[in-house]
């Protein structure tokens, strides 16, 4: 956003339809980042509902493949044995998974704070210069003209 300045004064003169330009930009930014970032969160649900589903299945296979070995004690023996392993193996994937999609999260998450705090600085700034050019411009005689309006109830 570029402005001039008034000389010998504090006032700046910014051109009203470039700024309402900006305003209107990140009007459509903003919401876009928002769906953005349900899609992440819709995303890593999905990735955790997809990790509970596999190890669930390994696990099931893990049961399934024990009672099928349950003839011999020593075949017992060694299905339990590799049921746990299997187990073991299919909860450390599902954490695996969990803490990589937590992490990918956390990083889209955090850059999208990140996008939408320079948005909002900009759009804070924005309505500062407004409102305080605005504040600068009003000559007393509007100023008086505008309270005896609100007084008068026009």
């Amino acid at each position: 956003m570029e402005g001039r300045a008034i000389p010998f004064s504090t006032r700046v003169v910014m051109d009203e339809g470039r700024f309402l330009d900006i305003v209107d930009q990140m009007r459509v930014s903003v919401p876009e980042e928002i769906k953005k970032a349900k899609r992440i969160q819709q995303e890593r649900e999905r990735i955790i509902a997809q990790a509970n589903e596999e190890a669930s299945r390994i696990v099931n296979l893990a049961r399934e493949e024990a009672e099928n070995l349950v003839a011999d004690h020593e075949i017992v023996k060694a299905a339990d044995v590799r049921a746990s392993v299997i187990l073991e193996r299919a909860q450390n994937e599902a954490k695996q998974i969990r803490k990589d999609a937590d992490s990918y999260v956390l990083d889209v998450l955090g850059q999208l704070e990140y996008q939408l705090d320079g948005l909002l600085t900009t759009v804070r700034n924005g309505l500062r210069r407004v409102q305080h050019s605005r504040q600068q411009t009003v000559t007393p005689e509007e100023a008086a003209q505008a309270v005896a309006e609100v007084a008068s109830g026009g």
